[in-house]
């Protein structure tokens, strides 16, 4: 039966032992039992005898004395926890890969899925030849937090409440597919929104705490005539070339008033005409279930445009595509908004109409076009 050999530390010089003893009235507990573990072993006593005093386990004890006979009174100060080296799976050309990469869609790759999560990510990551052997999600988002970018994880509106969900994403993804394989076809995610001229910056910045930074809350005045925000209409017009590169763009109409069906009427034949100009035949327009995409009004214009394509053998056809309800993630419109927006703010003063516009264009890169008028309201007459 074998037996641990007894393990002491060395001789104390008087010095050490003075120090020992005065951390014996220290408050910080690593270095209170450590000093005890020290001064009981060069009493003499046994690993086994010292961890029921300090709390320890006998090989902890051990660990120890170990160290301070390596270290000396080194030992008495806590070490660092990280490794002494950080070897990143991803230098810094791969994990600009890995950015791009996820501003394309899961199924580019293969993926049954249109929402990245963490493991997929790292699973095409690995597949690209980004990675020599298949990583973990955390380390998918430390590499991302490294370039400073968060990976916010969606949880409550990866799944639309539509009960035509599967459906009507299976056709939004049959008609990309269409889209890809015919080069003068043109495939465009349409979306309405407002750009408001009292939007505030979302930013962060340091300060003194003597003078803190505030944003002024803009006011549009009492006599000033323009809207507070204004409407737009957006297509984000995306084409392939035979040779499966992608070619995008993005159209915009302001509106002077609120998106109606007539509106929608107008942009529609617009985006036609824009199309047309680029030698396209269809469009495979992909919305949401606002009540001006829907309408009765927009349904019959569709049809008749679609019928006067058809004989006349020229012109442009509208293949629409509704989205299912509350599933702005399938529309990838929606992030270009997002990122404008954070872009056209003003923090110091209130802007016009016009310089908001202005801006707006000049984000997209997009050129001016007139401002499309929505009807005004129908008023009753009095009998």
């Amino acid at each position: 039966m074998s037996r641990t050999t007894p393990l002491f530390v060395c001789p104390l010089t008087d010095a050490e032992r003075q120090v020992l003893r005065d951390n014996l009235r220290a408050s910080d507990a690593f270095v209170l039992r450590r000093a005890q573990i020290v001064l009981a072993s060069a009493a003499g006593e046994r690993s086994g005898q010292i961890a029921p005093r300090v709390g320890f386990t006998t090989q902890g004890v051990r660990d120890v004395i170990h160290a301070y006979n390596r270290r000396g009174l080194a030992v008495l100060r806590p070490g660092s926890h990280h490794p002494g080296v950080v070897v990143s799976a991803f230098d810094t050309p791969h994990a600009e890969a890995l950015r791009a990469l996820l501003h394309q869609s899961p199924r580019t790759f293969g993926k049954d899925t249109s929402v990245w999560t963490l493991e997929v990510a790292a699973d095409v990551a690995h597949a690209q030849g980004l990675t020599a052997a298949r990583v973990s999600g955390v380390t998918i988002r430390t590499t991302l937090a490294r370039m400073g970018v968060r990976w916010r994880r969606a949880k409550e509106w990866i799944t639309s409440p539509d009960p035509e969900d599967a459906r009507k994403k299976a056709r939004r993804d049959r008609l990309i597919r269409l889209a890809q394989a015919h080069p003068d076809w043109l495939l465009g995610f349409e979306d309405d929104v407002w750009w408001s001229r009292l939007a505030h910056p979302a930013l962060h910045a340091w300060q003194d705490d003597d003078r803190p930074l505030r944003l002024v809350e803009q006011a549009v005045a009492r006599d000033d005539p323009a809207p507070k925000a204004s409407a737009c209409d957006g297509l984000l017009a995306r084409s392939w070339e035979a040779d499966r590169r992608r070619a995008e763009a993005l159209w915009l109409r302001f509106v002077d008033g609120r998106p109606v069906s007539a509106v929608t009427i107008d942009v529609l034949a617009w985006c036609a005409t824009q199309a047309a100009a680029q030698g396209k035949r269809a469009i495979l327009l992909v919305w949401d279930n606002a009540s001006w995409h829907d309408s009765q009004i927009v349904r019959a214009w569709l049809r008749q445009h679609n019928c006067q394509v058809t004989r006349s053998g020229c012109g442009v056809r509208l293949v629409v595509c509704a989205l299912p309800v509350k599933s702005p993630w399938l529309n990838p419109i929606e992030p270009k908004w997002l990122h404008a927006k954070r872009k056209v703010v003003e923090p110091a003063r209130l802007l016009n109409l016009t310089e908001l516009t202005t801006r707006v264009y000049a984000v997209y890169g997009c050129p001016h076009e007139p401002h499309l008028m929505s009807p005004p309201k129908a008023t009753k007459k009095a009998a």
